[in-house]
């Protein structure tokens, strides 16, 4: 018998291209997702506002156009939650410095489901731990934000998931393995507990954030994908340098 989640989709450019990102689409169990693996750490940075006009940037062609000629945004994504005046609602670190402090407060949501985690990570080591874990953790990070629920946490899907649930929406998310980001969307509406399978069954990930739903957004030069409808918080975008000079 046939099993879905075996069949993959490849969506590539010409080997020459040199991103420091794999996009991939794949099927998992008849749902769709597109799935970003970033190598190359030093390229991976977080925006949240613009340090010249100190306004929230809210569009990935916001990012573009700020850049300098020679860098390129290759891939972008949402990154946590915000408030409706777009300040995230957990830790945000932001070239080493804490633009808003980690949130270990309990409230409602799914900022607040526990666990909740952090992803964080720097030139050359990337994390997702609980917060729990992440506030013992000494980690230096350069760049970092926090988000809930927590979807796999040390191999284990958050027992907070119902397996039958009818809570269906587009949904985003980041894992890490073998030192590597793995940024995921859905091209369906799927339940926390289908999406958290994703990560844990097919990706073979140990430890998976939920980054957000409904608002879920991508940008990406090798799909020619580029998605306008909201207004975002803090963005992840991946920034390619190799026409600058050194």
């Amino acid at each position: 018998m046939m099993k879905n989640w075996l069949l993959f989709t490849f969506t590539f450019l010409a080997a020459s291209t040199t991103y420091a990102m794999e996009h991939q689409t794949i099927q998992f169990k008849q749902q769709h997702y597109d799935v970003i693996k970033v190598e190359q750490l030093d390229q991976l940075k977080l925006f949240l506002k613009s340090p010249e006009t100190n306004r929230y940037y809210q569009k990935f062609t916001a990012i573009q156009k700020a850049l300098p000629a020679c860098e390129k945004l290759t891939f972008a994504m949402n990154a946590g939650m915000y408030h409706a005046d777009f300040q995230p609602v957990g830790l945000y670190v932001e070239q080493s410095k804490e633009r808003r402090p980690l949130n270990q407060a309990k409230g409602f949501g799914n900022f607040f489901m526990q666990p909740n985690g952090v992803v964080a990570w720097n030139d050359h080591r990337a994390v997702i731990k609980n917060t729990a874990d992440y506030v013992h953790s000494g980690f230096k990070a350069q760049f970092a934000t926090q988000s809930g629920p927590m979807l796999v946490d040390q191999g284990k899907i958050n027992h907070q998931f119902l397996v039958d649930s009818n809570s269906l929406k587009i949904r985003n998310g980041v894992g890490v393995k073998d030192n590597q980001l793995y940024f995921v969307i859905s091209q369906q509406r799927v339940s926390f507990y289908q999406f958290a399978q994703l990560f844990k069954q097919q990706l073979k990930i140990d430890n998976a954030l939920y980054l957000d739903g409904s608002i879920s957004s991508l940008y990406s030069i090798q799909n020619k994908r580029h998605d306008q409808r909201f207004n975002l918080g803090p963005i992840v975008a991946e920034v390619n340098r190799e026409n600058c000079k050194s």
